[in-house]
């Protein structure tokens, strides 16, 4: 009795063992961005993503693991001649992700080493199209157009290329030394260019100068010169004022008998002045007809008065 209890109580252990075995076969937990192909009896069956999965145990197996991650892989250095023959060696760094895990398992033995030998000789054709100095004026233009043919060609894998970057150019020796004396003489050009244009700015901020002195200095000129003749005019003005009213205060007082009287001795004191210097001037001296004293002289100054009054 008590040996068919223990084989009752090994068979069930053994059950149990077998159901856990089954369940844990059965079960498969996918990691995040990850992708199980399963394949039964060596055919492929279907393909399990991230999360809680089941297959059929000892009949399903997981027969490739694929990461869905975007991956960069480093594109070793290698020989290209570009349209001008000259060799360079070029490097980059591939970046790409598998879309289909299925094409990435079917399509290809090794889809990461054939993408690499994919940008590689897409490099070199895209690289034989353009001279030297162009594949380093355009590099993202080169990248660009690098992808665009790696994606061409890596659609039946699976894999998309999302971007290609070049590292290194790197030409030969000779060509380095003559690039290098290039941009030596394109510095000193520069160089020149630029202290040629600050001597012809300097010149001509010097003449504007020089210019704009001129025309201040003929400004302040023609304002002295107004200023002045303003001045003289009004001087003129405050002068000729003067003797104006001046004059009509001796007209003024002319009018009275005084005033006659006074002109009268002024005019006779005047013409005895002037005969004194006409004699003092010459020898001969004209005297009018009648007499010689001053008397008569003031008498025919007078007269003259008189008739000036009359008239």
């Amino acid at each position: 009795m008590s040996e068919l209890l223990n084989m009752v109580l090994s068979f069930e252990f053994a059950a149990l063992v077998l159901v856990i075995v089954l369940l844990k076969s059965s079960i498969k937990f996918v990691p995040q961005n990850r992708a199980y192909v399963i394949e039964r009896f060596g055919k492929f069956n279907k393909t399990i993503e991230a999360g809680l999965n089941f297959i059929v145990p000892f009949i399903d197996v997981v027969a490739y693991d694929r990461s869905l991650k975007e991956q960069a892989i480093d594109v070793p250095g290698q020989s290209a001649i570009t349209r001008d023959n000259i060799s360079l060696i070029v490097d980059g760094v591939l970046y790409f992700r598998v879309l289909d895990p299925y094409k990435a398992s079917y399509g290809v033995d090794d889809y990461v080493f054939a993408v690499i030998q994919l940008a590689q000789t897409t490099m070199r054709s895209e690289i034989g199209k353009m001279e030297l100095d162009k594949t380093f004026e355009e590099r993202d233009s080169l990248n660009t157009n690098i992808v665009s043919s790696i994606n061409e060609a890596s659609a039946p894998w699976g894999v998309q290329v999302l971007r290609y970057e070049i590292k290194d150019i790197v030409p030969p020796s000779s060509v380095m030394e003559a690039m290098e004396r290039q941009m030596k003489a394109e510095r000193e050009k520069r160089a020149q260019v630029l202290e040629s244009e600050g001597d012809r700015q300097a010149a001509i901020n010097v003449a504007e100068g020089e210019k704009q002195a001129q025309v201040l200095a003929a400004e302040a000129e023609k304002a002295e010169q107004i200023l002045k003749a303003e001045g003289e005019a009004q001087a003129i003005m405050q002068v000729a004022a003067a003797q104006a009213e001046a004059l009509e205060l001796v007209g003024n007082v002319a009018k009275t008998e005084q005033g006659q009287k006074a002109i009268q001795l002024d005019l006779a004191t005047k013409a005895i002045e002037a005969k004194q210097a006409i004699a003092k001037e010459s020898s001969v001296v004209l005297l009018p007809d009648g007499s010689t004293d001053a008397s008569s002289v003031v008498a025919q100054a007078m007269t003259i008065i008189d008739t000036l009054n009359k008239k």
